[in-house]
């Protein structure tokens, strides 16, 4: 189905008062499109640290060597804050192991849940505006340079498409300020009726009078237009307060009738309106009218606009073609420069020129963001600055770890015991820092050769139907205002969906009052409150016990099927995910040590590391003792020279201490880095343990199937 994530040589370190402890060492992986990929290995392998740096929420002493994370065409590692802040919970969210850390104990459940859609609402509306006024100006400017002759016929026509987006976006606020009200109503109504079902006090009387109270703000004409004369019966009957019941369970019932009807299409009506503004479209059939005002707004103004904004389009797609073709020689330049020789005031001149010259070849009207293009200035600067502070820190770090080695070696050397170690050398490649802002400049360059190869093939047409689309959304948006109800409501139905029972009664309580698997399905609600594209699970089921971990287990499968979410699960435990993961990453000590789907590592494995971890498994179908791993992983402010695993590993040969092995590959989706794999080592068969639990799920697999 295509990946949706890519993880490419990440490298990730924390400065300590001990020194620099390398966390995750150039890890690389695919998450595809509505698959679960599971990271498994020991607490402190770089699981957790690889899951913040896709979130951007790294501790402030870390330091991010290299790597790059793809996620929608943009690396999450180069982008500004402000981008991040649009992905972040929206597009990715995050479920962390211990659930009362990611709850206040103090603040009922129910506004825990809604705060975040609030919040979030509240800063799309602001984003949204900005970016139609930004567009808009974007294409009048492109419009105009494109046809100068009719620069003002073409300021008329933004001026009126900007004129009728006003119009579209005041009475669609008035229908969602309706449509609010009769949700608010519906969630206020659901509530009464509950408690009544339960027998619990209700006064009858001045909820009656409060519904009453509350119909009379549900009065926009397209909202309302023909049912206004029920909605009119309905608050005459409950002024009677005849059969509360009946009349509160039809009301409720009609609200949600007008509220799944299909909404007008404001955006065509708004122009209508600003035409025929004392003309009433409210009583008409709304497929009649939206085919109309369709019909209207291309025969008056769209068409002609179209042609406009295509001459625009075309202009701003072309005047950045050329500007690529032109910034080719300059990148070429650009990789001999970064190659050699530089002080850091010549690169960082020089990095201005060149991000200047790419800047300029950005077709702005593009509605999909060209990353590569977007962060080179800042993925350039960041690079000079890493480079520069390790050509300072080197020498000063070689000096302190000689001027330490020295003194030790002294010691010893008078016959003195000797109990601590020199702090290793925190030196970095300069090479491979040179290399990182090459990448950036080579990555640039193979992107503009595929677009300017593509050039013929694009459709700009299409990118002017997809700027009409994006200005139509974005106008949407300023006027979707999520009013406290509405979020309750939303809220409710995630409860009920992560499994809660009684969903209204337990909006209101704190999470003190529900258990730790109660707890853990809230905080999934939190993190599915967004609707993301991918979920990340850090660990979600370690604090509970084993039936409550099968529920959650099943839980995240079922909302992954259902919503098609990409799924990261993080653990240690390789037992936890054998009937979720697609594919699994084994790290140890900042690597991926082997990879493959799940079939490949419950039924092939071949890393050493993985062995262990199948060995140390519990097993329900055998009394045999569980193999412990011996021995703890190394400390990562002293990393191995060779394989990390060596030390523990008691198939270790002397190549394993003394260089890190490549990842060898097995088949097509699975790879492992041990010297085992090497062609010149001796055979090492699997342990018995594993091969005769291979057999047994197998033999377990066979039987479901038949």
């Amino acid at each position: 189905m295509g990946n949706i994530l890519e993880v490419k040589n990440l490298k990730i370190s924390f400065r300590t008062s001990s020194g620099t402890l390398k966390a995750v060492r150039d890890i690389s992986f695919n998450l595809e499109k509505g698959r679960t990929l599971a990271i498994v290995g020991e607490s402190g392998s770089g699981k957790s640290v690889t899951s913040k740096a896709i979130l951007g929420i790294l501790a402030g002493n870390s330091i991010v060597e290299g790597g790059e994370i793809i996620y929608d065409g943009k690396d999450l590692l180069k982008i500004t804050e402000e981008d991040m802040c649009e992905i972040r919970g929206d597009e990715i969210s995050m479920i962390f192991q211990d659930p009362l850390s990611s709850l206040n104990p103090i603040v009922k459940i129910g506004k825990q849940i809604t705060e975040a859609m609030l919040l979030k609402n509240k800063t799309s509306r602001k984003d949204a505006r900005k970016q139609f006024n930004g567009m808009l100006a974007l294409l009048e400017k492109n419009m105009t340079e494109a046809d100068p002759a009719n620069a003002e016929t073409i300021k008329e026509m933004v001026k009126t498409f900007d004129a009728f987006c006003i119009q579209a976006n005041k009475l669609e606020n008035s229908y969602n300020i309706s449509a609010g009200e009769a949700q608010a109503l519906v969630a206020s109504l659901e509530d009464v009726l509950f408690r009544i079902s339960k027998s619990q006090k209700v006064d009858v009387k001045a909820t009656l009078k409060d519904c009453s109270k509350k119909l009379k703000l549900i009065k926009d004409p397209f909202f309302v237009a023909g049912n206004a004369e029920k909605l009119s019966e309905l608050a005459q009957n409950l002024q009677i307060a005849e059969k509360p019941v009946e009349q509160l369970d039809a009301l409720k019932a009609q609200l949600s009738a007008m509220l799944e009807r299909e909404k007008p299409n404001f955006f065509r009506i708004g122009f209508y309106m600003l035409k025929n503004p004392n003309e009433d479209l409210s009583n008409r059939d709304v497929d009649q009218v939206n085919a109309m005002t369709l019909e209207y707004l291309d025969n008056n103004f769209m068409r002609d606009f179209r042609v406009a904004l295509n001459k625009g389009v075309a202009y701003s797609f072309n005047k950045a073609m050329e500007q690529k073709k032109a910034v080719m020689g300059k990148l070429e330049e650009a990789k001999g420069f970064f190659a050699g020789e530089f002080t850091k005031a010549e690169a960082l001149k020089y990095a201005k020129e060149v991000s200047t010259q790419v800047e300029a070849s950005i077709d702005r009207l593009e509605i999909v963001k060209d990353s590569f293009s977007y962060t080179l200035r800042s993925g350039l600067i960041g690079g000079i600055q890493q480079y520069f502070a390790a050509v300072k820190n080197n020498p000063k770090e070689e000096a302190r770890y000689a001027r330490q080695n020295k003194r030790r070696e002294a010691k010893i050397a008078r016959g003195k015991k000797v109990d601590w170690k020199v702090v290793p050398k925190t030196v970095y490649d300069l090479d491979e820092r040179k290399g990182n802002m090459l990448s950036l400049i080579e990555r640039l360059e193979k992107r503009y050769e595929a677009v300017i190869a593509a050039a013929d093939t694009v459709d700009l047409d299409a990118r002017g139907v997809a700027i009409i689309d994006f200005m139509k959304d974005k106008a949407s948006k300023v006027v979707y205002k999520v009013t406290r109800s509405m979020a309750k409501e939303k809220a409710i139905k995630l409860m009920e969906e992560v499994g809660i029972n009684e969903p209204r009664m337990r909006y209101y309580q704190y999470p003190f009052e529900f258990s730790g698997g109660m707890r853990q399905r809230i905080v999934i609600a939190i993190a599915l409150s967004a609707d993301p594209e991918i979920l990340i699970c850090d660990e979600p089921t370690t604090a509970l016990d084993v039936t409550i971990q099968a529920q959650i287990l099943e839980l995240i499968n079922n909302l992954k099927k259902e919503r098609n979410l990409s799924v990261i699960f993080i653990t240690h435990d390789l037992g936890v995910v054998a009937n979720m993961a697609d594919d699994i990453a084994v790290m140890y000590a900042g690597k991926i040590v082997e990879y493959g789907t799940a079939d490949d590592i419950f039924y092939d494995p071949r890393h050493p590391y993985t062995w262990a971890l199948l060995s140390s498994m519990p097993d329900l179908d055998t009394k045999e003792k569980l193999d412990a791993i011996p021995g703890t992983p190394p400390n990562m402010i002293y990393p191995p020279v060779g394989d990390a695993f060596a030390d523990r590993n008691k198939y270790a040969m002397q190549i394993d201490f003394e260089m890190q092995p490549p990842m060898f590959e097995i088949s097509e989706t699975h790879k492992a880095a041990t010297w085992l794999l090497h062609p010149d080592a001796p055979a090492v068969e699997i342990p018995k343990i594993i091969t005769d639990r291979i057999e047994r799920m197998k033999k377990a697999g066979g039987e479901q199937n038949g």
